[in-house]
């Protein structure tokens, strides 16, 4: 029996939960198909997921096809919870992409189809819902070909599209033949001689396919079940089994974190190598820190049970490890399977309601952070309030909802803000010397800060001797650099830049006569820990700063007689239209948009277009603000642009 780590996603609604349901059904694991309408699902736990009819958090369901056991992943749709999705890819074997033969490619589904061919995921397409009315098929195959990728192989004919009788015929055609063959030279050598046996081209499917070259199509309903037979064999033959040496060293990822009953956490763990046992202690995270293992549940036949211990290729619910977060490896280090889509673009304070404290707000947002590390929690000592970064305005709703059903909290928020970078202007230096001036502390720290090319992020490099002093206070140095440019001269995070030390300096270690060390008299981390928030400033204020804003790209597909209303709309939304393109009576408009316009346009778009406007968009770059004043974000540091407010927050002793 082999194993397949499989993940199910599409764009919300297209019934990947549904199609779970189905699955699940299907292998004998429930006696009832459960409903999204009715909030019955098995993989969509969470109260509010009930409520509103949609995934927002990753699920893990067991069951056998035969002599393969799948463990399926449910990931949300909605592009709100992408951070969700980008967990969960870095563990799968092989997914399903769902797309509704309805509203067939949709913006989610090309954003998740780009990621899997981008990570070399194999992947299988399931078109669902060909029974509604408006279901296609020559349509959609079109439209994945020329949206997705050439690559698609259909797997067979669709009958009866849009009544309950509609059903998926399956069969390879000469499409199929034409697609493999571009990606197999010997095979279209026997394709010209006209010698392709039907093994031979299933042999080169099933290998295409492993390697995500190129991607099996399915027709069906998840309602009915057309076409999820024909499915189920496509997964058994066509996707690769886990791989991992159960022998070999342990080696895991964390990519959920959930709390139980008793506020214990629980981390959801997928095994690349070893074997993991109870009571075993392993290293995870950055740091290497160790915990033990105390608990071990492994999921099978649509629930998880405990054992002692977790083979390479499974995923596991694991207990013990405190201090674990989401994209922690544990045991041997592995290569973070890192972020594959966009950071969160906006931002906005929650207001607590009448009755609520502050402090019990900060808690529970810190530990909704803790399950998601992409709400970016933000405190304002100063100001008492608490940030969060945001996909969009659904993912504040649910937040609000979460903290209400979960911890009994009533929040509001204030207007959504887009989150801002800061990129340097120029080349900029600054140096304060130990025991020389105004400096109240035991170093010297010299810093240059240097334009570097966009996306790069920050690099911190040395210009003096790494021996020079001790190793501990470079360290320092670097650490309070990184922190110090999650605030820059406008109070935004300062990124694509390279700082650079170019003077060091320290007090040995004193002590006197029969009597221990002197910190008075010696440097310690602590004093350029201090000193280097200054020093950084001050190179940054003569280097200037620019301020960027997050901007998405979008297409909008209009009737092309609605051009006339739409096109004012999005100048007066700052949207900036660059290709235009008539296609018969509709029209389709590219450019970019202010990632916080996009919600205000998404809303008036139907109106603007009688409810036929199509728009997708995702973040793309960051622009400078040209127009109107220059954002500005409060400060919740000790604030290192105001040297005699710095020095008194900062340290008792007294600068001149």
């Amino acid at each position: 029996m082999h194993l397949l780590n499989l993940g199910i996603l599409a764009h919300v609604d297209a019934g990947k939960t549904s199609l779970t349901e189905r699955l699940l059904h299907t292998a004998g694991v429930i006696d009832e198909i459960g409903s999204v309408d009715a909030g019955s699902t098995q993989t969509d736990s969470l109260a509010l997921e009930r409520q509103r009819g949609i995934t927002i958090k990753s699920a893990v369901v067991s069951f056998a096809l035969g002599d393969v056991t799948v463990n399926l992943i449910d990931t949300p749709g909605h592009p709100d919870f992408i951070a969700e999705v980008e967990r969960v890819l870095g563990v799968l074997d092989g997914a399903v992409l769902v797309v509704s033969a309805v509203e067939g490619v949709q913006a989610q589904t090309r954003v998740l189809m780009r990621t899997l061919q981008r990570l070399g995921i194999p992947t299988l397409v399931f078109v669902n819902k060909i029974d509604r009315r408006g279901a296609r098929y020559d349509g959609v195959l079109r439209a994945l070909s020329e949206r997705l990728t050439p690559s698609v192989v259909p797997m067979g004919s669709a009958d009866g599209l849009g009544t309950r009788d509609a059903r998926f015929t399956p069969g390879l055609g000469p499409a199929a033949l034409d697609v493999l063959a571009d990606q197999d030279d010997d095979l279209l050598s026997a394709y010209v001689e006209g010698t392709v046996s039907d093994d031979r081209l299933h042999t080169a499917l099933a290998a295409q396919t492993r390697q995500a070259m190129v991607h099996p199509v399915y027709f069906g309903s998840a309602v009915t079940g057309a076409g999820v037979n024909e499915l189920i064999t496509g997964i058994k033959e066509l996707l690769p089994a886990a791989d991992g040496d159960p022998d070999g060293p342990v080696s895991g990822t964390v990519f959920k974190v959930e709390r139980g009953p008793a506020g214990e956490k629980i981390a959801y763990a997928r095994m690349f190598s070893g074997t993991l046992r109870t009571r075993d202690r392993v290293p995870f995270g950055d740091a290497r820190e160790e915990g033990r293992i105390t608990a071990i549940g492994v999921f099978d036949h649509g629930t998880d049970v405990r054992c002692d211990a977790v083979p390479a290729g499974r995923i596991a619910r694991l207990w013990g490890l405190a201090d674990i977060r989401i994209g922690d490896c544990f045991g041997e280090p592995r290569k973070a399977y890192g972020r594959f889509f966009a950071p969160p673009t906006l931002e906005t304070v929650v207001v607590p309601g009448p009755g609520t404290d502050s402090r019990t707000l900060h808690l529970a947002l810190t530990r909704l952070a803790e399950q998601d590390p992409l709400i970016g929690l933000r405190h304002d000592e100063a100001r008492h309030e608490t940030s969060v970064s945001l996909y969009g305005e659904v993912q504040k709703e649910v937040i609000q909802a979460t903290l209400a059903d979960d911890f009994g909290l009533d929040v509001t928020f204030r207007q959504t803000t887009p989150l801002c970078v800061e990129r340097p202007a120029g080349t900029g230096a600054a140096v304060e010397f130990n025991k020389k001036d105004a400096n109240p502390f035991l170093a010297t720290v010299g810093l240059r800060v240097d334009p570097a090319p966009a996306g790069s992020g920050v690099d911190f490099r040395l210009e003096v001797e790494l021996g020079s002093m001790p190793y501990a206070f470079f360290k320092a140095v670097e650490d309070t650099v990184r922190d110090t440019l999650g605030q820059g001269l406008h109070g935004w995070q300062v990124t694509d830049c390279t700082v650079t030390m170019t003077h060091c300096g320290y007090s040995p270690r004193q002590s006197h006569a029969h009597q221990g060390f002197d910190k008075s008299m010696s440097s310690t981390g602590a004093d350029f820990r201090g000193l280097t928030p200054l020093v950084l400033i001050e190179a940054l204020r003569r280097a200037g700063t620019v301020v960027y804003e997050p901007m998405h790209r979008f297409r909008a597909d209009a009737p092309a007689d609605t051009l006339g209303g739409l096109l004012p709309v999005l100048a007066a939304l700052r949207a900036v239209p660059r290709t235009t393109e008539t296609r018969g009576g509709s029209c389709v408009l590219e450019g970019v948009i202010p990632a916080d316009r996009v919600h205000a346009l998404e809303q008036r778009l139907p109106g603007l277009t009688r409810g036929e406007g199509e728009w997708e968009s995702a973040f793309d770059h960051y622009a400078p603000v040209t127009q109107g004043v220059v954002p500005r974000r409060p400060r919740t540091d000790h604030n290192p642009l105001d040297r005699k407010e710095y020095l008194l927050n900062v340290t008792r002793r007294v600068g001149g």
